[in-house]
């Protein structure tokens, strides 16, 4: 089976940490809310969940006992679903985000490749929204895959320029990764790689073996770009990711009212191109998952 016949998995980008209600109201903080939209991106065909936590004030967390009740909420509604925690911070202790991951063992776990600076730029008002420096060494990237598979979780390695993809080389040299990898191509960021469909060729290339080789690889893109971005990826071969971390707004420039939304589209931009959603044991068996 070519990678063109594969089904397409589909992420849902929940939550996020930078946005709020008042930039989006359907962002979740409650682990009640969470479980309604996963529940709307589920049913619009979203095969895995991608969490970062908030308590229900909507402040970011990263205790377990935050996870915990997020992941207890969201299985509950939608039964089996893949679920990816975030592990990404600026100032937060690398203790304190491998303890979630050892305390509730999700099945896959975000692990950016490359230390840059990220930050958001406001045309419109001439300045940056906010700007840091974003520190993911090799020694930090190390320690959280001896800890990810020490736990049995499968690594999402997210590549915010095309140099940052070529980082997993020595990580299989060392035998600390075994392929089929799972690897995300994220775009739009500032600090990072251009949001252009050429570019998503460009950073497909650098994946081991190609876009069309045996690692599974999507597109996240950020803000409105995200729609010409995730229709590259799925022409060629990709997976996508679609929710209000990345981006807010439809096609047609207005709000979305819900995670569903959001991933409606990107399901319809699936077909469009003549290839299907994945279910989520198909997901699994594409990513090389076991239940847990």
């Amino acid at each position: 089976m070519s990678r063109f016949e594969d089904p397409v998995i589909i992420s849902n980008s929940i939550s996020g940490v930078i946005a709020n209600r008042e930039q989006c109201p359907a962002i979740p903080y409650t682990p009640a809310e969470y479980a309604a939209e996963a529940r709307r991106a589920v049913d619009e065909g979203a095969s895995q969940i991608h969490i970062h936590a908030r308590k229900p004030d909507g402040t970011p967390s990263w205790d377990v006992e935050d996870f915990r009740l997020i992941t207890e909420a969201i299985r509950e509604e939608v039964g089996d679903v893949i679920i990816n925690y975030s592990t990404g911070a600026i100032g937060v202790p690398i203790e304190q985000r491998i303890e979630y991951l050892a305390e509730l063992r999700p099945d896959v776990a975000a692990l950016n490749m490359s230390s840059m600076n990220y930050a958001k730029y406001s045309r419109r008002r001439k300045e940056f929204v906010f700007k840091a420096v974003f520190e993911n060494s090799f020694d930090t990237i190390i320690e959280f895959v001896t800890a990810m598979k020490e736990l049995g979780i499968q690594p999402e390695h997210e590549c915010f320029d095309a140099g940052h993809v070529a980082n997993v080389d020595p990580l299989i040299d060392m035998g600390l990764l075994e392929e089929p990898l799972q690897i995300s191509l994220v775009m739009g960021v500032v600090g990072g790689i251009r949001p252009t469909p050429r570019n998503v060729e460009v950073m497909a290339d650098q994946i081991p073996g190609g876009a069309e080789g045996p690692n599974n690889w999507q597109v996240i893109g950020i803000s409105r770009d995200q729609w010409k971005l995730l229709g590259a990826a799925v022409v060629l071969g990709g997976n996508v990711r679609a929710g209000v971390e990345d981006n807010l707004y439809l096609p047609d420039g207005s709000m979305a009212k819900s995670n569903g939304e959001l991933v409606e589209k990107a399901r319809q931009i699936v077909e469009d191109a003549g290839r299907r959603v994945a279910t989520v044991e198909e997901a699994r068996k594409l990513l090389g998952l076991e239940r847990n």
